[in-house]
């Protein structure tokens, strides 16, 4: 055989096999990712959706120190022996109580009063439906795990769509452009245009939401990329005692922590957790100044029976390996740089959807062709 015949001889080709699956992933997993996605954009606005759909929910969140003690003794003597774990309080931006219950379900109460004023779950509210689809496709944990499958099959595809697309320089140009026809040449072009200007938010995107699934990994490995050496401090033990809790002590130790020259000058108080079975302590999450997560990574420990402080937690302070993962969520939810970032989020769940069909309506013209 010579030379010229031995270089025509079919080579396996990278670039075909490429092209394989992100063709074949994309019209399978690429579906759930789209479905997922679509969620995500739904969820970008769930408070402003909450508060427009459910008017009883909008109220003046200006109570009195008395009447938040009030309103929190009586929705906990109430509750909790009825599921609830924890609760929000109420702020300018949701001013109302949200208790936090078994099997995705949460309920309202009044700022001032603590009646109740709403029930939710996910057989009568479209959007907490949407969220645990979005987080566990509807099945628990079983679903979390293959989302986080199709989390990684995402990134592939982005990945290999980019490779699939690098052009030479010399047609940079063209390959940027877009075209109206004819079909096979117009979808191939929308596809990979669009793909390319929001692919760094969907990579961001999709990145945050698996290293939220296999958020032990992912922590890990941000703790050992940035060098973290000081461990969390772990909370402080409590054994639950057969005494009555005054929550209005409760709330008041809680805000002596966040004064100026407490252990969280400036932060605000977001959620109370109640304590454990057989445990009597009270963990607070606050956000302190600085901080991304709408609830805050920060911490106050109670002591309930004696209205004391026990312990503090600045998230700020923390190694930058922890401050980074704690940084994931919010850029994955659009709780940073408001309501632009929040609308960039949103626009980026649309994308997947996008990409799916127009990768279908080229491949459907192409094969016919």
């Amino acid at each position: 055989m010579s030379a010229s015949q031995a270089s025509q001889r079919p080579k396996p080709c990278l670039r075909s096999a490429l092209k394989w699956l992100h063709l074949w992933l994309g019209l399978s997993a690429g579906t759930v990712f789209a479905i997922v996605a679509l969620a995500g954009t739904v969820l970008a606005f769930q408070r402003e959706l909450a508060l427009w759909a459910y008017p009883q929910l909008q109220r003046s969140a200006a109570t009195t120190p008395e009447q938040r003690s009030r309103a929190l003794a009586r929705i906990v003597g109430h509750w909790q022996t009825q599921g609830m774990s924890s609760l929000d309080l109420p702020s300018p931006q949701f001013p109302v109580w949200q208790g936090y219950f078994p099997d995705n379900e949460r309920r309202y109460f009044d700022p001032a009063s603590g009646e109740l004023l709403l029930t939710r779950n996910t057989d009568n509210d479209l959007v907490l439906w949407l969220r645990d689809l979005h987080i566990h496709l509807l099945s628990g944990k079983t679903g979390e795990a293959v989302l986080g499958v199709v989390g990684i099959i995402a990134l592939f595809m982005l990945l290999s769509g980019l490779y699939l697309w690098w052009p030479r320089w010399s047609a940079l140009a063209a390959s940027l452009k877009w075209y109206r026809g004819p079909p096979t040449r117009r979808w191939f072009s929308w596809h990979r245009g669009i793909g390319l200007w929001l692919l760094p938010l969907t990579l961001l995107a999709v990145l945050t939401g698996v290293s939220m699934i296999y958020d032990d990994v992912a922590r890990g490995a941000l703790s050992t990329a940035f060098g973290d050496s000081t461990p969390a401090p772990k909370p402080p033990k409590l054994a639950a005692r057969d005494a009555p809790i005054d929550w209005g002590g409760v709330l008041r130790a809680a805000e002596a922590a966040t004064a100026k020259r407490a252990g969280l000058p400036g932060a605000q108080l977001r959620r109370i957790s109640l304590p454990k079975p057989g445990s009597g302590l009270i963990a607070l999450r606050a956000r302190a100044v600085g901080e991304w997560h709408p609830v805050g990574r920060s911490m106050v420990w109670i002591d309930p029976y004696r209205g004391d402080v026990i312990g503090t937690l600045d998230a700020t302070a923390q190694d930058r390996g922890v401050r980074a993962f704690d940084a994931i969520y919010p850029l994955h939810g659009g709780f940073v740089g408001g309501s632009a970032w929040q609308t960039l989020i949103a626009l980026t769940g649309l994308l997947p959807g996008f990409l799916l069909v127009t990768g279908f309506l080229f491949w459907r013209r192409r094969r016919g062709r």
